[in-house]
């Protein structure tokens, strides 16, 4: 695991975004993992400036997003689907059919879940995943529990996850309960993964992540087992380690 420190969120993002541009320039049909939430957002708009500035072209590219509430279409302003077109997907030249985020409104999850998974498999598998970390060291909306979540599945949240969600809905009242996530093991099948943390409220999550025993309890920690694992923390997020 390979732990980089940077000034700040900006920082971190043309730092991450250079490995997503490096992999697309080396590799034009690239498979992509995306997250959603503040984390990524700095990359996100490096790589729309670089499609913009003719350094990149995405279309060739397949994405796939890590999750979805559940009950939220892709027209409501706070799926993650509708995220993802406002904060990425409206600035590049990924084709749409090539955009894969999991339906958080079909009618089986279970099944859903065991399609999404068939279809990254089928796309010969993700290069490069960003993640965030949520600060009880959830990633994805893998919570902290007694197993790691092989595939892709319906989640119940936790309440730290809700309330640190609050701020995008009107009250806690409107947060989903339920997601549907790629799984740990799904995650794990990326050939390179890259996290990004800023602020201080993530530093103890960092900590364990990076130092602590590899336990369900801090689902993020089973990163120290794969064997391309870059994090990208500011000083905040960073001061335990």
């Amino acid at each position: 695991m390979n732990v980089k420190i940077y000034k700040d969120a900006n920082a971190i993002g043309v730092a991450a975004a250079s490995i997503f541009a490096g992999q697309v320039i080396a590799k034009p049909d690239s498979v992509l993992g995306l997250a959603t939430g503040s984390s990524p957002i700095p990359t996100y708009r490096c790589l729309i400036e670089w499609y913009k500035n003719g350094t990149l072209d995405f279309s060739k590219v397949t994405t796939f997003n890590l999750d979805e509430y559940i009950g939220l279409g892709h027209d409501h302003p706070q799926s993650y689907y509708y995220f993802m077109q406002e904060n990425l997907f409206h600035g590049i030249n990924v084709p749409a059919e090539k955009i894969h985020v999991p339906c958080g409104t079909a009618d089986d999850i279970d099944s859903e879940g065991k399609h999404y998974d068939e279809m990254i498999a089928e796309a010969g598998g993700i290069d490069v995943q960003i993640l965030g970390i949520g600060n009880n060291g959830h990633i994805a909306f893998n919570e902290p529990c007694d197993d790691f979540p092989m595939g892709t599945h319906k989640v119940s949240l936790t309440q730290s996850t809700i309330d640190a969600n609050t701020r995008f809905f009107e009250s806690s009242d409107e947060v989903p309960r339920y997601a549907i996530s790629m799984g740990i093991g799904s995650i794990m099948k990326a050939r390179q993964i890259i996290l990004v943390a800023t602020g201080s409220a993530k530093a103890q999550a960092v900590h364990d992540m990076v130092k602590g025993p590899v336990t369900p309890q801090c689902p993020a920690s089973v990163l120290q087992l794969h064997p391309n694992v870059t994090i990208f923390a500011d000083e905040a997020a960073s001061a335990l380690l």
